[in-house]
């Protein structure tokens, strides 16, 4: 009896301890939800509705880019993104099944299957899978019906003219935003602001239709009407295509620009690229050189060809800068057209004989003649005359020491030795375009001021901003930087370089019915610190009509194969001009009997000194008649190779012939 008292009292204690123990659980669950509910209850109710929401981008409309007369180079066409939220698509796919639907997704984009399945496993809250979609593509993928991928509409950046201007426009980045030229400069603009749609959404990610959902439009961008005419860009494109080709030169490039509003009407580059597939050069040779190259010269090499050398490198303009030495003496009062002048090959500065390019003499001659000639001995006295302390103010009022302030990324600054460091020699060497860098866009800049009575204008490449209705929203009208020259002095540079077309070193520049003035230029490239004996910069800067310029042009070949500007830099620019001068209206002389006088007669270009090969080129040119003097033996016509240097000729450099009359070189 006593042992089944005790054990019935063990089973109550039993019995007690379990509902004790039930009961502490009751209390600690109740306890848990009281905390949940009144605590917490805000704060998991909120985690509730945000899974419930959908964040989507709405991408704005990046805005167009456009030429002067309306035609379109830059614009956005509609393509869509796929997004995956990696959590969801793995609540309903585990295993083989994800496995699987990788595979399906990849099938519609094309893709390794590989890379898909990593996407779904990631941790992520929402992954970009694939972007640049045509709307088959997005419509297939919709058809999958797969809980957690969800497809949006975005834009892609579509340059319909391919290569075209393409180093001025620049092209965009992964994100759709402006990575280099047009496209970076006016992102701000041309970009927009990107929308936001926020949706309450099932667990298949279905818009619910009694949940709340807020839109925030998305807001285009603005459209660049550039100063460029399309018409002369192709034109000066063709010109540098067909350039660099003739030239051998390691690139080729042209500005065009109005001197009376600053417009820039033509830029080109060669070589250049295609923005819509940006790391592929354009053109055979091109591309056979870059697929040469080692993975680190490639990188090299797209980085340049990217690039923009008119407005980011600087070069040493050689005789192009005499029109700025010339005409600041002039200026100043302390020459005229006709100050004579006599040039014995060299110029002796502080005991150092310099010596002209092609170190000969060029006797007496007026300042008119010595720019022609492209006398270095006299414009190093034109600077020395002047002095550093004028020199300098004349660098400032041209803009040399300073950026233009283009409304272009990655202008350079110029290399000028400070005043207090330069010295006679220095001086002598700037006086000739040697010791100074320069971008080309700051020599075209200040040379066009001769071209617009002595007022220099701010270069600019945007006219105006419009909205989606071509609405103007903001206008860039010419600005004036300065007065540099004054109005006579203009007048006599504009005569002293048509002197150098019509009968120096810029003939081969002259068109029948049409006046232009220019001037060549040649400096060696600096390598290592030291001038190289065999790279070379040529170019040639011209305006035409002369008596009243519309168009400025500048040419620059970069280690062209041959030393002289004449026939590397002049050809591409006539080449251009034959074409825009019409275009422009710019009509001939009417003149014809005059035209057939210049066409009938010639001057004799100095060919002493040149390569066999050299000057038959020239000659060429000057489509007149040559023999050599002692006779080419038979053996040596047939010899392609045939080279050796010309002594002298006959008739000399300068006399007017008739273009029938043979001109005679003769060889040791």
């Amino acid at each position: 009896m006593a042992e089944r008292i005790k054990t019935n009292l063990k089973s109550r204690k039993r019995i007690i301890l379990v509902f004790g123990i039930m009961a502490l659980l009751l209390i600690l669950l109740l306890f848990r939800m009281a905390w949940i509910q009144v605590v917490r209850g805000g704060e998991y109710s909120d985690m509730a509705k945000d899974q419930q929401k959908r964040d989507i981008p709405i991408a704005a409309k990046r805005g167009s880019i456009y030429d002067r007369n309306g035609e379109e180079l830059a614009s956005s066409a509609t393509c869509y993104t796929l997004w995956i939220r990696p959590s969801q698509v793995r609540e309903n796919y585990t295993g083989d099944k994800l496995t699987e639907v990788a595979n399906r997704i990849s099938v519609v984009l094309g893709v390794e299957s590989d890379e898909i399945l990593n996407l779904l496993k990631s941790d992520k809250v929402l992954v970009k899978a694939a972007k640049y979609l045509e709307k088959d593509t997005a419509d297939k993928l919709s058809d999958l019906d797969i809980s957690g991928l969800e497809i949006t509409e975005d834009t892609k950046r579509f340059y319909p003219m391919k290569s075209f201007a393409a180093n001025l426009l620049g092209s965009v980045n992964d994100e759709g935003e402006g990575r280099s030229g047009i496209e970076y400069q006016y992102n701000e603009y041309l970009s927009g602001t990107t929308g936001r749609a926020v949706i309450e959404a099932d667990v298949n990610g279905n818009q619910l239709s009694n949940g709340n959902s807020k839109y925030y439009e998305a807001k285009d961008g603005l459209n660049v009407e550039l100063t460029i005419d399309e018409v002369l860009q192709h034109y000066l494109e063709n010109a540098v295509s067909t350039g660099i080709k003739k030239t051998g030169a390691e690139r080729v490039s042209g500005i065009v620009m109005d001197p009376k509003t600053g417009e820039i009407l033509a830029m080109a580059t060669n070589p250049t690229f295609d923005p819509n597939d940006p790391t592929k050069p354009v053109g055979e040779d091109a591309l056979k050189t870059y697929n040469k190259l080692s993975n680190s010269k490639k990188s090299e090499y797209l980085n340049r060809m990217w690039g923009n050398s008119l407005v980011s490198d600087v070069y040493e303009p050689g005789s192009t800068f005499k029109l700025l030495t010339s005409s600041s003496s002039l200026e100043e009062g302390l020459v005229t057209p006709d100050t004579p002048f006599y040039c014995k090959g060299y110029y002796e500065v502080s005991g150092l004989k310099i010596f002209d390019a092609e170190r000969k003499p060029h006797g007496a001659e007026t300042l008119t003649q010595a720019v022609g000639q492209s006398c270095n001995p006299v414009h190093m006295q034109l600077a020395l005359n002047m002095g550093k302390n004028t020199f300098y103010k004349h660098l400032k009022l041209f803009g040399m020491t300073e950026k233009t302030g283009i409304d272009y990324p990655g202008e350079s600054n110029p290399i000028v030795t400070d005043e207090g460091n330069v010295g006679p020699l220095e001086l002598a060497s700037m006086g000739f375009g040697q010791g100074i860098a320069i971008t080309p866009m700051q020599l075209i800049t200040a040379v066009s001021a001769i071209g617009n009575d002595g007022v220099m204008m701010k270069p600019h490449f945007v006219r105006k901003l419009t909205d989606k209705d071509g609405k103007t929203v903001v206008e860039f009208k010419p600005t004036k930087v300065r007065k540099v020259l004054s109005s006579e002095t203009c007048e006599e540079m504009l005569n002293i370089m048509e002197q150098q077309v019509d009968k120096y070193g810029g003939r081969t520049a002259k068109m029948p019915g049409y006046r232009i003035g220019g001037k060549t230029g040649t400096s060696s490239k600096a390598v290592n610190g030291s001038y190289s004996q065999s790279k070379t910069d040529t170019s040639f800067i011209c305006m035409a009509p002369i008596d009243n310029p519309k168009i400025v042009v500048l040419i620059v070949c970069n280690s062209p194969n041959q030393y002289f500007a004449d026939i590397t830099a002049i050809p591409i620019a006539k080449d251009f001009l034959t074409k825009a001068l019409p275009y422009l209206n710019v009509k001939a002389a009417d003149d014809l009997k005059e035209n057939s006088e210049k066409q009938k007669n010639a001057y004799v270009p100095d060919l002493t000194n040149y390569t066999y090969k050299k000057a038959k080129e020239v000659l060429k040119e000057y489509g007149l008649k040559y023999e050599v003097r002692p006779a080419l033996s038979e053996d040596e016509k047939k010899d392609e190779d045939l080279d050796f240097t010309i002594v002298d000729q006959y008739p000399k450099a300068g006399k007017k012939i008739d273009t029938k009359e043979i001109i005679y070189l003769y060889r040791k």
